[in-house]
């Protein structure tokens, strides 16, 4: 047999490293699913909205985002549907992370450009302003409400790929029937157990008032020194349900309302290290492996006219 050409060298080279390349990617997939499987329900953190296949799983960071954009567009007085147009924005721009990055110099939730007088870069990166900037675009468009989504969209955002909020709606639908409070318990986080650091009540009361405005603000009614009680107690808050002035009267209003402030709790449970939340007769516990809701009784219920939040001590 006589020696090998080049050309066949080459071709049998190339038949080595597609195999090679290919053995590397299976290796690459096997470990990923093998660490899916061991961190992936169990080991991290995930929120959930909705249930069966009309859901949407998504992380404590998205969550904390997405609550703090719902509140600030009810504490707006402004309908459900600017809440979900605000989400699904967000959803596309950043896919609710409030990155540093971006096209050209855009930043933060919205992706918002400086340049382009939506703020300075620290003002754009604050969620609570940059999602109040955005709804003040939105209440200039008349008609936003009855607008498709992706047209009320556009007209606040100016994107070169306007229909691309469109895929995000469903999801968006979902996280603002729950955030506004008409979907009661609806949403659930299996957040950690916040043994790493204690909660502040301070940090809570800021949180709550900076979102919801002075209403909000709650009462510290056991834990901490400023309560009279051992440093040792977890912190209990209560936060006082009201309804906003001008809103329809009713038990209806007022519970909308408590479940509002309670998924908002428990959608910034991780970032606040909340440890539990009750409204009503329903508690959510954050040691809880499943992460939802379930039925209070005794003195673990809060009842209506409050919603408690206790703190990782």
């Amino acid at each position: 047999m006589g020696p090998v050409s080049e050309p066949t060298r080459t071709r049998r080279r190339g038949r080595l490293a597609r195999t090679a390349a290919a053995f590397a990617a299976l290796l690459g997939l096997a470990g990923y699913v093998a660490l899916h499987q061991m961190t992936g329900s169990t080991g991290s953190p995930r929120c959930t909205v909705g249930s069966g296949d009309n859901r949407y799983e998504f992380t404590p960071e998205q969550a904390s985002n997405a609550a703090t954009i719902a509140a600030v567009g009810t504490t707006r007085g402004l309908p459900e549907r600017a809440v979900t147009i605000a989400l699904a924005t967000a959803l596309q721009e950043s896919a609710l992370r409030n990155i540093e990055h971006g096209d050209r110099d855009s930043l933060g939730l919205f992706q918002q450009r400086p340049s382009q007088g939506w703020g300075t870069p620290e003002q754009i990166m604050d969620p609570v302003y940059a999602a109040g900037r955005f709804y003040q675009g939105l209440e200039k468009v008349p008609g936003y409400s009855r607008l498709p989504l992706t047209v009320a969209a556009q007209k606040v955002q100016r994107s070169g790929f306007p229909q691309a909020y469109a895929k995000h709606e469903p999801d968006a639908a979902l996280l603002s029937a729950a955030l506004t409070g008409r979907s009661p318990a609806a949403l659930t986080c299996s957040a950690r157990t916040a043994e790493d650091r204690p909660g502040d009540p301070e940090q809570v009361r800021r949180e709550l008032v900076r979102a919801f405005g002075a209403k909000a603000a709650p009462k510290l009614v056991a834990g901490g020194p400023s309560a009279g009680r051992s440093a040792a107690e977890p912190p209990v808050l209560m936060v006082p349900v009201r309804t906003a002035a001008g809103s329809a009267a009713g038990a209806g209003a007022d519970e909308r309302r408590g479940w509002e402030l309670a998924q908002w709790a428990v959608a910034r449970a991780d970032a606040l290290r909340i440890s539990e939340v009750a409204y009503g007769d329903r508690v959510w516990r954050a040691g809880e492996a499943r992460g939802g809701w379930a039925k209070a009784t005794g003195a673990s219920a809060a009842g209506p006219a409050s919603v408690r939040v206790r703190l990782a001590p």
